[in-house]
């Protein structure tokens, strides 16, 4: 028999990009002989690889190639840069121009006589579906969400959408879902309750498209076969997620943290292959390296979220007034021309970078607490680091997160007001319950060392994960 071809296709997004290229490492490393392309659209292969000649060429690293298809915005297109009509035409695109050059990816490795078998594609990435499955090319969906995300939208697309859309102007409306607890409207998707942001409703139609063709894969599924989902969730921590959509196959196998599969964090060095932003040069880790045990705050909104100069001009007050040092990442594209350099200087007690490699920051002693957006790779990351976390979310899946955050007890959850700023006092209060000397803060710190131990527990041999991977693999082999 050939070998399997696995493609992993991933949306053009740093938090699509990093839990697609786990999974390229952990498929290598699970199945010795199998090949692994992991395809992103151009935009986001050019910032992976800067130094390349032209910005579609690809790339062999070990075990992975790296083969682009374009979504026809090669320079790259960012959501909260435009409008509404921005986004409708980058959506008209992406879904027109996706299909066809990821086709011609297709054809290409078949015509060198490397012939994809399977194709497991993020979310968002719902065109490719309808590419594989015209090429009778078995496929899973690559959940890079929690489960809990996943049965929720399962649901709101499934009888849900009404009574949602009836109350979303209730924020303490409670949703009871099938297998779920009740959830108030706060904790679900913006995208369920933000209706006029035309930005919004572009991205939430790709969402609404992704299920769409699960349930196409669900109405041809035969042989009592389910469709498949790989899941970025650790099985013990989303039981009642996982099994409240029994239309699907789900097969949790997360975390998907690079690191926890390469010895990217272990290198000594500021750089690592796939991060579409620069990495600061300053010597954020050395600066660590300086400050005692669970004595820093370390806060960073990812890679989307667009923070105005008046909430930064808070959180910079919020922070200082905890009286800890902190390490704070103020992206190069959310920085105000009349910006301090670095919030009014690097001293001894803090530190503002314009990028770094999270997880090694995370893995540092000298942190002890995490204000995050708490978009799932940052939730799960401060999770396996065992940091505690002050979420602070602000759109998409990260209400639902930071619901996860509280009803795990790794963290607490700010209050912001209906336009989601976070003021200085309770930025203060919030780090302060997490590191301060509490009753609460105790347990929250408690909590986060025993689920760091049971998540990191999943992905050793034979833990959940693997199992779960080794599961996938042997069904997926003769999946139609």
């Amino acid at each position: 028999m050939a070998p399997q071809h696995f493609l992993v296709v991933a949306f053009p997004g740093q938090g699509h990009i990093n839990p697609a290229r786990a999974l390229a490492e952990r498929l290598v490393r699970a199945m010795p002989g199998a090949r692994v392309t992991l395809s992103a659209a151009v935009s986001a292969h050019r910032l992976m690889f800067p130094s390349l000649a032209s910005p579609d060429e690809e790339v062999h690293d070990g075990g992975i190639s790296y083969v682009p298809y374009s979504d026809g915005y090669d320079r790259g297109f960012h959501l909260f840069a435009g409008d509404g009509d921005d986004a409708r035409r980058y959506c008209e695109a992406f879904g027109r121009v996706g299909p066809e050059t990821l086709s011609a990816v297709l054809d290409r490795l078949a015509a060198r006589g490397q012939p994809v078998t399977c194709v497991l594609y993020t979310m968002l990435m719902w065109w490719t579906a309808e590419v594989a499955r015209k090429r009778g090319l078995p496929r899973a969906l690559y959940w890079n969400q929690p489960a809990t995300m996943l049965a929720v939208y399962w649901h709101y697309f499934h009888g849900y959408e009404r009574i949602v859309t009836e109350h979303a102007a209730e924020p303490g409306f409670t949703v009871a879902m099938p297998g779920l607890p009740p959830m108030a409207i706060r904790d679900l998707p913006s995208f369920f309750t933000d209706l006029t942001d035309g930005r919004i409703v572009a991205a939430f139609g790709n969402i609404r498209r992704t299920f769409q063709q699960l349930e196409l894969d669900v109405d041809i599924s035969t042989g009592g076969r389910k469709p498949m989902v790989l899941v970025n969730a650790v099985e013990v921590l989303e039981v009642g997620a996982l099994a409240s959509v029994p239309e699907l196959d789900m097969f949790p196998i997360g975390p998907a943290v690079l690191s926890l599969f390469t010895d990217d964090t272990r290198s000594g060095t500021n750089t690592v292959v796939g991060d579409l932003f620069e990495h600061d040069e300053k010597g954020y880790m050395e600066w660590l390296d300086t400050k005692p045990a669970r004595s820093v705050v370390y806060m960073s909104f990812g890679s989307l979220a667009a923070t105005t100069k008046q909430q930064k001009e808070e959180m910079k007050s919020g922070l200082a007034a905890s009286g800890r040092s902190y390490l704070r990442v103020v992206r190069k594209d959310n920085r105000d021309p009349d910006d301090d350099d670095d919030d009014g200087g690097d001293d001894e007690r803090s530190m503002v970078v314009e990028w770094c490699d999270q997880v090694r920051v995370l893995s540092h002693p000298a942190v002890g607490c995490f204000v995050t957006h708490c978009g799932w790779n940052s939730t799960l990351e401060s999770m396996a680091c065992g940091v505690p976390v002050v979420a602070v979310p602000q759109w998409s899946d990260q209400d639902t997160n930071a619901r996860l955050v509280v009803e795990w007890g790794i963290g607490v959850r700010a209050t912001v007001d209906a336009d989601r700023f976070l003021d200085a006092e309770e930025l203060t209060r919030c780090v302060e319950m997490v590191m301060g000397d509490t009753e609460e803060g105790a347990a929250i710190r408690s909590s986060t060392v025993a689920w760091k131990a049971k998540v990191q527990e999943a992905i050793t041999n034979g833990g959940s994960s693997e199992l779960n991977l080794m599961t996938f693999q042997e069904q997926f082999a003769d999946y139609p």
